[in-house]
Formats: structure tokens, sequence, C-alpha cells
């Protein structure tokens, strides 16, 4: 039987890259725009910086109530969503 290979996450190094690398930010923010063109016009994308780069897509509550909107559109775009544990 083959040995298993172990894996150890630079936890410095993923956080370096999530705060300061361009390339992940605009990752972030054209992953977001995507979710929000599958919505349309009333999806809201804002880009911001807290401890990381980030990206966030808002809907009005009554869409993502009533069709699961942005639920959808993020699985369009090829994320996994999953209820908080």
């Amino acid at each position: 039987m083959a040995d298993e290979a172990q894996i150890r996450l630079n936890y410095k190094g993923v956080s370096e890259i999530l705060k300061n690398s361009p390339e992940f930010a605009a990752l972030a923010n054209a992953t977001a725009r995507q979710i929000a063109a599958q919505i349309g016009p009333d999806a809201v994308v804002t880009e911001y910086t807290s401890d990381r780069q980030a990206a966030s897509v808002g809907v009005p509550d009554y869409r993502q109530a009533r069709d699961g909107a942005l639920t959808r559109a993020a699985a369009a775009v090829g994320l996994t969503v999953r209820a908080k544990a």
C-alpha cells in the first residue's frame, strides 16, 4: 500500500496572498461581478478590504427568499453554497 501524502498549509503564506495579492483581489472582484451578472440589475457588488481583499454581492431580500437568486447565481459560476453549520 502506498504511503498517504501529507500536506501542510502555510498559513502565513495564505494570509499574505489574501491580504496583498492584486491577482487575488482581481479574482474575487471578477467572481462577484459574474455572480451579479447572473442575477441582473438589482444585484449590487461591493469591493472592499478588511483583513483581506474581498467582494460581496447583495440582492434584495425578497429575491433571495422567493427564488434563491444569490444561491443560484453563485452555483451557476461554480461556487458551492451550503447552510451555516
